[in-house]
């Protein structure tokens, strides 16, 4: 029997090592034997790679171009933030079956985690009903494969938009910066106090605007001056730190996220936008809870933004995707049976006299309409099971905080009646919402269709002019997905309210 030798290769990396063992085989030719069903059934590491070969009548499905580019694609992972998992596999030493289910878990496991994150957020969170993509990898991994397109396909799984893109940039330039970047932006000292002259002023203020604190960074001089020290105290009450104005270590340690933290924020972000669905409504209603914004779109465009007062920690707002279909005039408040045991336990009858509260028939405590009620002079009623809707609010003080992580859950308007009144026009019912408002009375308002509504939590987001505004998280609600992506766990400082408020 004729006898062929050739050299056994091992890719490495994108690299081809030729000092490589000279193997004999039997038979003539260069090629290895061919991998048998038996053979993947053994190798392939869990059910879904048993599926994708099972589907293929179990021939294999990588080539060594195939192999390269998956390899090329992995490596760049850093562009989605994934640079923290371990996705590549090694295949040193390994069978060609084994190599061939290797590869295919790979690549099934990075392709989901572009097309629909890398991890599973309603096993994260108690509550998590937003819309996602839920592409199926396996199957346009099998299509990739066969046009000879995997490239082209591992391209098009994340998202495509401009945020997400600039969410990319922002994480490869942090994560540069991260490298060689010291533990604290700012340099430990004595206690900074208003009105002292400190060389770390400057990047004191580019912090307290990075946070949003302050409207601009821009600024001459080390003088700690009134401005930057309202700004600090206003940080100091979100934080549970004295708000004295006084930048001492704790303030110090708020102050001090730099390149390491904003990178593993902006890859939480990316990831969060990985879960949702990559054809959202034109015309919707998109509430950040972490940041207290709202944005309103119309036609896919932005068509107004305000301010919103959301549930503090310990009542957090759920990630939940609801739609508005109503406007309710004149809101009564039926008030549930927690904050009536809790924060209305030891009011008295002059309290409820005062604030036109009384018990109804059923037992419950009802609120009646006016300018005083919790719920203000509108709700806006959507359709969920946790008993969560947008409304207007008699404490309106409250949207001058940065922090407002206020609430028990629900979510507080600014201007309610204008974004009211600009829902109504825009739905064709201006006439209706005019009379219902001035009936004095609850009434309701039916809206011809219902508008999609997302609660959505982003500790970083983009403004439309393309900047990264950079949040809190005042929930914690990054940590668990940064674990999910290979960050290693870190302790902060959280938001801590002082508000004792009634309202929903």
């Amino acid at each position: 029997m004729k006898t062929t030798r050739f050299h056994l290769c091992l890719i490495v990396g994108t690299a081809l090592l030729t000092g490589c063992g000279d193997m004999s085989m039997p038979g003539g030719g260069n090629e290895p034997p061919p991998v048998t069903a038996a053979d993947l059934t053994a190798a392939a590491p869990d059910a879904g790679v048993k599926a994708f070969y099972g589907q293929r009548q179990w021939a294999p499905a990588w080539s060594r171009k195939a192999e390269e580019t998956l390899k090329a694609a992995i490596d760049a992972r850093a562009a989605h933030g994934l640079d923290q998992m371990a996705l590549w596999p090694d295949l040193n030493g390994r069978s060609p079956a084994e190599r061939e289910a290797l590869l295919t878990g790979a690549a099934l496991r990075y392709a989901g985690a572009l097309a629909n994150g890398a991890a599973d957020p309603a096993s994260l969170y108690e509550v998590y009903t937003l819309k996602g993509p839920d592409t199926n990898v396996a199957a346009g991994l099998q299509q990739a494969l066969t046009d000879g397109k995997l490239a082209d396909w591992l391209n098009g799984l994340a998202p495509r938009t401009p945020e997400y893109k600039a969410l990319s940039q922002a994480y490869l330039t942090q994560r540069e910066e991260a490298q060689g970047a010291r533990t604290q932006d700012i340099a430990p000292g004595e206690a900074l106090k208003p009105g002292a002259e400190d060389a770390r002023v400057p990047a004191i203020r580019a912090a307290l605007a990075g946070n949003g604190y302050l409207a601009s960074a821009s600024g001459t001089g080390n003088t700690y001056t009134p401005e930057i020290a309202k700004a600090v105290e206003a940080l100091q009450t979100d934080f549970g730190v004295t708000a004295d104005g006084v930048i001492g270590p704790d303030t110090l340690a708020v102050l001090n996220t730099g390149p390491q933290e904003r990178a593993r924020a902006l890859a939480v972000s990316m990831e969060r936008m990985r879960w949702l669905t990559r054809t959202p409504a034109a015309d919707r209603i998109d509430v950040n809870t972490a940041a207290g914004e709202l944005r309103y779109f119309k036609g896919g465009k932005v068509a107004d933004k305000r301010k919103v007062i959301t549930g503090k920690p310990g009542n957090e707002t759920p990630q939940l995707e609801s739609p508005i279909y109503r406007l309710v005039a004149n809101p009564t408040w039926t008030i549930p049976r927690s904050i009536e045991q809790k924060e209305m336990a030891s009011r008295d009858e002059e309290y409820f006299r005062r604030n036109n509260i009384s018990r109804n028939a059923d037992g419950w405590l009802v609120q009646e309409s006016g300018p005083e009620n919790s719920l203000g002079l509108v709700k806006f009623d959507m359709r969920n099971e946790h008993a969560i809707y947008l409304h207007d609010t008699n404490a309106k003080q409250l949207f001058d905080r940065q922090q407002r992580q206020l609430s028990h859950g629900c979510v507080r308007v600014h201007d309610a009646l204008g974004f009211a009144g600009m829902i109504a026009a825009a739905e064709g019912v201006e006439k209706e919402w005019a009379k219902a408002r001035d009936s004095g009375k609850q009434s309701f308002v039916a809206l011809p269709r219902e508008i999609p509504a997302r609660l959505i939590y982003q500790t970083v987001q983009v403004g439309e002019d393309g900047e990264i505004q950079y949040r809190t998280d005042p929930y914690g609600w990054d940590d668990a997905v940064e674990k999910a992506l290979g960050f290693t766990p870190v302790s902060r400082n959280r938001f801590r309210t002082d508000v004792e408020d009634t309202g929903p």
